[in-house]
């Protein structure tokens, strides 16, 4: 088994990997380390939950305390660039951990908090500043920052920077971070958008990929209730009510959806809180601090925080609301089964979201089991589809209820009745009466929109 001393890492590097809790490298760890410790470009391809930061964080503090002298004022060493405010500060806590005993200073931007506290310390000299694209752009619009000092550049998650609408800034931004420099880039898929952006920005980048884009972690059980949109809370209270102790993550497709429901479970009696953007940086904050430490059991969060929670006591991900594209939905369920733990990730699917169901299995290579309910292909039909979606024509699943496994209907496929299935599953066919399921969702290409 290969464990961190093989990696080429210095001895101070290893002592904080072994003070961080780290026993052995995960499998992007292992490849990655290497290659940016000989100082190569990386197109890196790993899921949310994978252990990116430490891929890249590691071998860039080791290097970084070759560096004779500190940073000047102003001036970065090493800038890492994440789309969220939440997945920032996990970022810099994380590299905090690894250079608690050097004399390297980790810095952290976003938006939602002091843009003049930014400042002053940003005034210091910062070794490694990890930041949001647009209140990093508004800190070198004030001259606080000079990213020309900056050797290193690391764009993490970047699929999902894109889709949030920060091209525009990360092409500002390449231009104004020094060179020669070295660039890390992943991503948890690879659109096209980003094959084009590794050209642009990487030189002769060694790729590195762990896992196929799609693939959930293997220890997730996945299922699915088909119910109306009308009865999702009802059946929401009924899974919550089954374990009350549990730490649950439920996601909703908008900012105010999001937020009446965090209200009306509290009304109800569950210790809920919620997480969205039209909370400020220390209500989010506090909002994922009061969910890590048990003080409440059930968070209400919109995609904002699907790349930004690395919590390993969640138990269990509700998807209240099947997001808009695909990928999405592989992001939110990694949030359980994290660090070897087991997870549970159930879906509420109402009649117009099938077609997006429908694009979650597509990409996954596999039928999410039912749990209960199901639609004719009439009610399928007659409901306006919801979310934008990857899909064409989206292909309608019924579900007989009197007869589970029963044959499919020219519009749809009956859905399994048999257990929850793990993720673990996913590149196997699911069959029933021995036959391999087909799914008829077609897909075209459509950009996620962030809440």
């Amino acid at each position: 088994m290969t464990q961190f001393q093989d990696l080429g890492l210095s001895p101070t590097v290893l002592k904080a990997a072994t003070s961080a809790g780290y026993e052995s490298p995960t499998p992007i760890q292992q490849k990655a380390i290497p290659i940016v410790l000989e100082g190569r470009d990386i197109m890196g391809l790993a899921q949310t939950g994978s252990g990116k930061t430490a891929a890249f964080g590691l071998p860039i503090i080791d290097k970084l305390l070759n560096v004779d002298g500190r940073p000047r004022s102003k001036e970065i060493r090493a800038l890492i660039l994440a789309p969220t405010r939440e997945l920032v500060a996990q970022i810099a806590d994380n590299l905090r951990s690894y250079v608690r005993h050097t004399h390297l200073r980790i810095g952290m931007v976003v938006g939602g908090t002091s843009i003049n506290v930014q400042q002053k310390n940003l005034g210091r000299g910062t070794d490694i500043l990890v930041a949001t694209p647009g209140r990093l752009l508004d800190l070198v619009e004030r001259r606080a920052v000079h990213l020309n000092s900056a050797k290193f550049l690391v764009l993490d998650e970047a699929d999902q920077m894109l889709d949030l609408g920060f091209i525009h800034d990360l092409r500002k931004i390449s231009k104004l971070v020094g060179t020669p420099r070295q660039t890390l880039l992943f991503s948890a898929t690879m659109p096209k958008l980003i094959e084009e952006l590794s050209r642009s920005y990487l030189n002769d980048p060694v790729r590195v990929e762990t896992s196929p884009p799609g693939r959930a972690v293997d220890k997730v059980t996945q299922s699915v209730h088909f119910v109306h949109q009308t009865a999702k809370t009802e059946k929401l209270k009924e899974c919550l009510a089954e374990r009350e102790d549990d730490l649950s993550l439920v996601f909703s497709r908008t900012k105010h959806g999001a937020e009446r429901l965090m209200k009306h479970l509290v009304q109800c009696g569950h210790k809920a809180t919620s997480i969205h953007g039209n909370k400020s940086q220390g209500q989010r904050t506090r909002a994922i601090n009061e969910f890590r430490s048990g003080q409440v059991r059930i968070l209400v969060a919109t995609d904002v925080a699907a790349r930004g929670i690395d919590i390993p006591g969640v138990t269990h991900v509700y998807n209240f609301d099947l997001p808009d594209v695909a990928e999405a939905y592989v992001h939110r369920i990694g949030r359980t089964a994290r660090a070897g733990a087991k997870g549970e990730a159930v879906a509420f699917c109402a009649p117009e979201e099938v077609h997006l169901l429908g694009e979650v299995e597509r990409l996954m290579g596999m039928s999410i089991p039912t749990a209960s309910g199901g639609f004719t292909d009439q009610e399928i039909a007659n409901a306006p589809k919801k979310g934008k979606g990857r899909a064409g024509r989206s292909g309608n699943r019924s579900n007989n209820r009197s007869r589970p496994g029963a044959k499919s209907s020219k519009r749809g496929s009956a859905h399994g009745r048999g257990g929850a299935q793990s993720a673990g599953e996913a590149g196997k066919p699911n069959t029933s009466h021995g036959k391999p399921r087909r799914s008829n969702r077609k897909r075209q290409g459509a950009s996620a929109v962030a809440r």
